[in-house]
């Protein structure tokens, strides 16, 4: 039986230091929101974030549960609960076409070739894709190569999509038409990014700086907070600051 007091999320004191280096520090984020955004400056370790958070890199410190799994520690029921949608699609797909990227996470789940096959189909139809099956993924723009790595994860079921800037690099009617899409998906999301307009309306929003968390609380109350600082530091001049 699940028990009733458990997060969806659970991410307790993640601290991340490689070679010395501290990246993440007691990061918490305990939640059962089905919107919740993550903001920083580049350089943050929102990225780094988002990949312990899908359990493709393990933390020093800290333990990260998705649907009470150990993401890191059990990677094939992680597959199940949480998929993540990076930023470039050409660092996510690995086949030749748009059939054979969706199902290699299903047979990866262990679904036979031919449940595979009918899933992939059901998928693509759902979205009014039926007719990309065949296609060759290098002659897709780089909004439907998005499109085509987001039908893969969705096609896992899992509960929990993480979206690591899934916009750069995307002009605006392409924009738009991937945020209907991702607005209209019946599961929670964790959306990674430096832009506070992109999580107007979140039910949680996450603020780290330097690794660590500023603020976390309801977007009406972040979002301004996070807004008035980067304006603040915007109108200074960090550019001069060199970091070593």
């Amino acid at each position: 039986m699940t028990d009733p007091s458990a997060h969806l999320i659970d991410m307790q004191a993640i601290g991340f230091t490689p070679e010395g280096k501290p990246v993440l520090a007691d990061i918490d984020l305990r939640s059962n929101a089905r919107r919740i955004g993550v903001v920083g400056r580049n350089g943050s370790g929102k990225t780094t974030l988002a990949r312990i958070m899908a359990g493709l890199i393990d933390a020093d410190q800290g333990k990260v549960r998705v649907a009470g799994v150990d993401v890191a520690k059990d990677r094939k029921a992680a597959l199940g609960v949480i998929g993540i949608l990076f930023q470039n699609p050409d660092h996510q797909i690995i086949f030749p076409t748009v059939e054979e990227e969706i199902a290699f996470g299903l047979l990866q789940q262990g679904h036979p070739k031919e449940e595979a096959g009918r899933i992939v189909a059901d998928t693509l139809s759902s979205f009014g894709k039926s007719h990309w099956a065949k296609a060759a993924i290098h002659q897709l723009s780089q909004g439907q190569r998005q499109l085509v790595c987001l039908m893969s994860v969705l096609a896992m079921r899992p509960k929990v999509i993480i979206l690591d800037e899934p916009f750069a690099g995307l002009d605006i009617p392409t924009t738009l038409q991937l945020q209907r899409t991702l607005d209209a998906i019946d599961l929670t999301l964790v959306h990674i990014t430096h832009d506070p307009a992109v999580l107007a309306g979140y039910d949680e929003v996450l603020w780290i700086d330097q690794g660590r968390t500023e603020m976390i609380g309801v977007a009406a109350q972040v979002l301004p907070a996070f807004q008035d600082r980067m304006n603040q530091i915007g109108a200074g001049d960090d550019l001069s600051d060199l970091t070593g």
